[in-house]
C-alpha cells in the first residue's frame, strides 16, 4: 500500500480540482440569490473559471518545468486553497469572480500539470498505467458525486461549506505531500513572456466573444456595447464576430512564434511539434468534446430544473443521479480494462455511449424532464464520460517521451478547460438566443394577444430573454399592466420556448459527439508502451 500513497495524494488533489465546477452548477440558483446576481451572472463566473485555467494552463506547466513540478504543486495548492476560502466568504458576485474564477483558477493551472508529471515521475511500467487510470477515476468520481455533495450541502447547510472544506483538504494535501518524489528538473528552462501574452489573449478573446454572444448575437447584432450612446456594430455585424476572429488571429501568431522558437532551438511555451503526433491530437480532440458536452449538460439541465420546475440544489443533484451512477461504474470498469484492452476500443465505446445518451435525452424532453428514456439517456452520458475519463490521460501521456509529460499535462488542462468554458458559454448562448427567437415567434403567432401587447413584449425581448421562472415571467406581464389571462399565456409560451431551446442545445451536443468520432481515428489500437 505504501507505494500507492503518492498517487492517493495526487488523486485527492485531482478530485478537488474537478469537484468545484459540478458543485457550482447544481447550486447555481441558490448562489445567485445569495450574491444578489442572476443566472447570467453565474454563467459568467462558471465560464471565467474554466477560461482562467484554459488561458494559463500552458504557463502553469512551463513554470513546473522551471521551478520543479513538486514546488509548482505546493504553490498551486496554497493558491487554490486561498481562493476556496475567499469563495466561501464571498459577499457578492465580484468577490466570487476574484476568489473562484481567478484565484482558484490560477492555483489549478499549477496543480493540474504537476499532477500528471509527478505521477509519471513516481511510477513506471504497469504501475504508471494504473496511476494514470486512478487519476482518471478520481476525475470521474468527482464529477459523479459532486452534484450530490453540492446539492445536499447547499440545501441543508450552505454552498459555502463546500469551498471551506476544500481549503481544509488542500491543507491536508500540503501536509502529506512530502512523500511525493519530484520529477527531474531541466536546467536552463525559461518562460517566454510574449508567448504567454499571446496564448492568454487569444483564448480570452475567443471565449469572451462566445460568452457575449448571448447578449450581442453571433453575426446579426442583438444588443451591442455602446460608446457615448452609440452602439458598436461595425458594418452592421455583431462585435462578437470580430472578437472571435481577432482571437483566432492572435492564436495563429502564438502558434507561429512557437514554431519559430522551436526551429531556432530556443524555448517555446508549447512544443508544437508534439501536435503532429496523431495519437496526442486525437486524444486532445476527444477530451475537448467530452468536456464541452458535460459542461453544456451540467449548465442547461440544472438551470431548467431550478428556474422552471423550482427544484432546489439537492433535488437537482438527485435528478442527475443516473448520470453519476453511469459515470462512477464505467470509470471503474474502464480503469480495470485499461491494462488488457486497447484504448481505442474503450474510448470509442465511451463516445458512442455519450452520443446515444444525448440522443435519448433529446428524444425524451418534456416539461417535467422525467421518464425511463431520460433516465437511460443520463446514464448513457455518464457511462461514456466515465470510460473516456479512465483512458484519455493515459492515451495522451503515452504518446510522448517522459520528459514531455509536464507539457502534455498543460495541454490536457488547456483543452479540457477550453471545452468546459466553451460548453458553458456556447450552450448558454444558444439556449438564450433560441429562447429569444422562439418566444418572440410564439408571441407574434398568438391569437389572443393584442397587437399592442405583441409589439411591447417583442421589443422588450429583442435584447435577449432572461432565464427566469414561469412565475417570474407571469409576474412581469402583470407588472406591465397585462391581464391575468395574458400573463398566463405569456408564461406558458415562455416555458414551451425553454423546452425548444433545450432541444436545440442538445441536438448541437449530439452532432458534436458524432463529429468527435470521426476526429479520433488516430487513437492507438494497441496497448500503449509506457516505461
Amino acid at each position: 500500500m505504501k507505494k500507492w500513497s503518492v498517487i492517493a495524494i495526487l488523486a485527492v488533489a485531482q478530485f478537488v480540482m474537478i469537484l468545484d465546477g459540478t458543485v457550482m452548477n447544481v447550486s447555481i440558483s441558490t448562489v445567485a440569490k445569495d450574491l444578489g446576481t442572476s443566472i447570467t451572472g453565474m454563467q459568467t463566473a462558471i465560464t471565467l473559471f474554466a477560461l482562467t485555467m484554459a488561458a494559463f494552463m500552458l504557463t502553469g506547466g512551463k513554470l513546473g518545468e522551471i521551478w520543479g513540478h513538486k514546488r509548482a504543486f505546493t504553490i498551486g495548492s496554497m493558491i487554490y486553497g486561498s481562493g476556496s476560502l475567499i469563495t466561501a466568504a464571498a459577499p457578492s458576485l465580484g468577490v466570487l469572480l476574484f476568489g473562484w474564477s481567478l484565484v482558484e483558477g490560477l492555483g489549478a493551472v499549477l496543480v493540474i500539470p504537476a499532477i500528471a508529471s509527478l505521477a509519471a515521475a513516481n511510477y513506471s511500467g504497469k504501475d504508471r498505467v494504473a496511476a494514470f487510470s486512478l487519476i482518471g477515476a478520481a476525475t470521474g468520481l468527482a464529477a459523479a458525486v459532486g452534484p450530490i455533495i453540492g446539492g445536499f450541502v447547499t440545501t441543508y447547510l450552505s454552498w459555502r461549506y463546500v469551498f471551506a472544506a476544500e481549503t481544509l483538504i488542500m491543507i491536508v494535501v500540503l501536509l502529506v505531500s512530502g512523500r511525493i518524489a519530484d520529477a527531474k528538473v531541466s536546467k536552463g528552462v525559461k518562460l517566454d513572456i510574449p508567448s504567454v501574452v499571446l496564448s492568454a489573449t487569444g483564448m480570452i478573446l475567443v471565449v469572451f466573444g462566445a460568452l457575449q454572444s448571448r447578449s450581442w448575437g453571433w453575426i446579426q447584432p442583438l444588443g451591442a456595447p455602446e460608446v457615448n450612446g452609440q452602439a458598436i456594430t461595425p458594418l452592421g455585424i455583431s462585435v462578437v464576430a470580430y472578437l472571435i476572429l481577432l482571437g483566432v488571429l492572435v492564436l495563429k501568431l502564438f502558434y507561429d512564434r512557437q514554431v519559430r522558437l522551436e526551429s531556432e532551438n530556443k524555448q517555446p511555451l508549447l512544443k508544437v511539434s508534439m501536435l503532429k503526433i496523431g495519437v496526442l491530437r486525437s486524444g486532445l480532440t476527444v477530451l475537448t468534446v467530452q468536456y464541452f458536452t458535460v459542461a453544456s449538460v451540467f449548465f442547461i439541465v440544472p438551470v431548467y430544473l431550478q428556474t422552471i420546475l423550482g427544484y432546489d440544489a439537492l433535488q437537482t443533484g438527485l435528478k442527475l443521479i443516473p448520470l453519476s451512477i453511469g459515470l462512477l461504474i464505467f470509470t471503474l470498469v474502464g480503469s480495470r480494462r485499461s491494462t488488457v484492452m486497447p484504448p481505442r476500443r474503450i474510448v470509442r465505446a465511451g463516445q458512442l455511449a455519450m452520443a446515444f445518451g444525448a440522443l435519448l435525452i433529446l428524444g425524451s424532453i418534456n416539461t417535467e424532464l422525467k421518464g425511463t428514456m431520460f433516465w437511460l439517456g443520463m446514464f448513457g452520458l455518464g457511462a461514456g464520460f466515465g470510460l473516456l475519463a479512465s483512458q484519455l490521460g493515459n492515451v495522451t501521456m503515452s504518446a510522448v517521451d517522459k520528459s514531455d509529460t509536464g507539457q502534455v499535462g498543460g495541454l490536457q488542462g488547456t483543452f479540457q478547460n477550453l471545452g468546459q468554458s466553451f460548453g458553458t458559454a456556447v450552450a448558454g448562448s444558444i439556449f438564450i438566443l433560441t429562447l429569444t427567437s422562439g418566444f418572440t415567434a410564439a408571441v407574434q403567432n398568438s391569437q389572443s394577444l393584442t397587437e399592442q401587447a405583441k409589439t411591447t413584449i417583442t421589443q422588450q425581448a429583442q435584447s435577449g430573454v432572461g432565464i427566469v421562472s414561469q412565475q417570474q415571467a407571469e409576474q412581469y406581464v402583470l407588472d406591465q399592466g397585462g391581464t391575468q389571462a395574458t400573463a398566463q399565456e405569456i408564461s406558458d409560451l415562455y416555458v414551451s420556448s425553454q423546452l425548444e431551446s433545450l432541444r436545440t442545445t442538445l441536438a448541437i451536443i449530439f452532432f458534436g459527439l458524432i463529429l468527435s468520432l470521426i476526429l479520433s481515428a488516430k487513437l492507438p489500437s494497441k496497448m500503449p508502451k509506457i516505461v
